[in-house]
């Protein structure tokens, strides 16, 4: 009995040091690694720029910071964002995207939706609460409780946006608003719209790199367009004003949405296949961007490669200008998509690299404040519930 108890000890003892490197070592490294920023020497930015900037409202569409178990808090050395950084880089709202399943390989071709899901695994090795393991629904729900939290240290300040008003504050707080990566957390109920909304979520993707039960991805095998649920959903989300991203929609979705609900819709972050043709498999074609700009609609300028061809500031730049000749200045914003397991040139402390950009390529001032976060800002003063 006694050498059973000792043999039990042991494996205790032993499975708790491997959790404790899993997490503390494994996890950060992946991290790490996942959200990488190009070692560069510090960009060039003019005195002009640099005043500029400093005056600007800065809006990003996408960030998948929640995902990972750095706390946001602190100034950290991996990744992309953080209150610090947003606070370095003159951030004044940050949409954050919650993460909730994600098929092996990413691949912008094709995926299964029954391919092994990598978030099962980081979300364990992260030690998030049994509750996550098996549902999406509840990852969706803790990654709001995350923000959450942040939300209720008044030395953050931080606000979560649910409402017109709240986008008042913007002067004192970091605006945060919440995006669902796809609705799979929906879990093919319709009722979880509502949850989702009490959660904190006032805008809503429709699918990630898979198809799902509201309809076809961009890089699932269906290419289909809304099932009979995703109609109902999107006209559920259109009624609650929740704000519909269709970043990783397929073609035949997007226009399925187009017809079946009244209002804009929005790509929190991507690009444009006429800006860069190798993006194909990745953005919208360049008649469905107009279709979106002509609704109301905006479309955030991601930093990553798969999106854009140059992933530098100036390339981002570059891509930007030329969005702007397709949907037009008042349709276009920021997506990076940092923290979003890619590679990028800058974190978000650096986004005054673009505004010199914008300001050496042409843009004028206007066109500047526009892009950088005022189409945003405007976007959800149109479409955030009143209360």
């Amino acid at each position: 009995m006694k050498i059973m108890i000792k043999i039990s000890i042991f494996f205790l003892i032993i499975s708790l040091i491997v959790i404790f490197l899993v997490s503390k070592i494994v996890a950060p490294s992946q991290d790490a690694k996942m959200n990488e920023v190009i070692p560069h020497e510090n960009y060039k930015v003019s005195n002009k720029s640099e005043k500029l900037h400093k005056s600007l409202f800065i809006t990003d569409l996408h960030s998948d910071t929640l995902l990972w178990s750095r706390n946001p808090e602190k100034r950290w050395k991996r990744g992309h964002v953080d209150l610090p950084r947003l606070r370095e880089g003159g951030v004044n709202m940050q949409v954050f995207s919650a993460v909730t399943k994600s098929p092996r390989g990413l691949n912008f071709d094709s995926n299964s939706p029954d391919a092994p899901d990598d978030i099962s695994l980081l979300i364990k090795a992260q030690l998030w609460p049994p509750r996550t393991w098996n549902s999406i629904f509840e990852r969706a729900v803790y990654q709001a409780q995350r923000l959450h939290k942040l939300e209720s240290n008044p030395s953050n300040n931080l606000l979560i946006v649910r409402n017109k008003t709240d986008m008042e504050h913007a002067d004192k707080k970091i605006l945060a608003l919440l995006l669902t990566e796809g609705s799979h957390p929906l879990e093919g109920k319709i009722e979880n719209i509502n949850n989702l909304y009490d959660a904190g979520y006032r805008a809503m993707g429709l699918q990630h790199f898979f198809d799902n039960k509201l309809g076809g991805s961009l890089h699932g095998k269906s290419q289909s367009g809304l099932t009979d649920f995703g109609r109902e959903a999107v006209l559920e989300m259109e009624r609650m004003n929740i704000m519909i991203d269709v970043a990783h929609s397929s073609i035949n979705t997007v226009k399925d949405v187009l017809n079946t609900i009244e209002g804009p819709i929005f790509i929190s972050h991507g690009g444009t296949i006429s800006g860069c043709e190798k993006t194909f498999n990745r953005n919208l074609p360049d008649k469905i961007l107009k279709e979106i700009s002509k609704r109301g609609g905006i479309l955030g300028i991601g930093y990553f490669d798969g999106a854009i061809c140059d992933i530098s500031p100036k390339g981002i730049a570059r891509e930007i200008i030329h969005a702007i000749s397709i949907m037009g200045e008042n349709s276009i914003a920021l997506g990076s998509d940092f923290d979003g397991t890619v590679t990028t040139t800058i974190d978000t402390s650096e986004l005054s690299a673009i505004t010199y950009q914008l300001l050496e390529q042409g843009l004028t001032e206007k066109q500047i404040r526009k892009v950088m976060g005022e189409n945003a800002r405007d976007f959800f003063l149109r479409n955030l519930p009143e209360i």
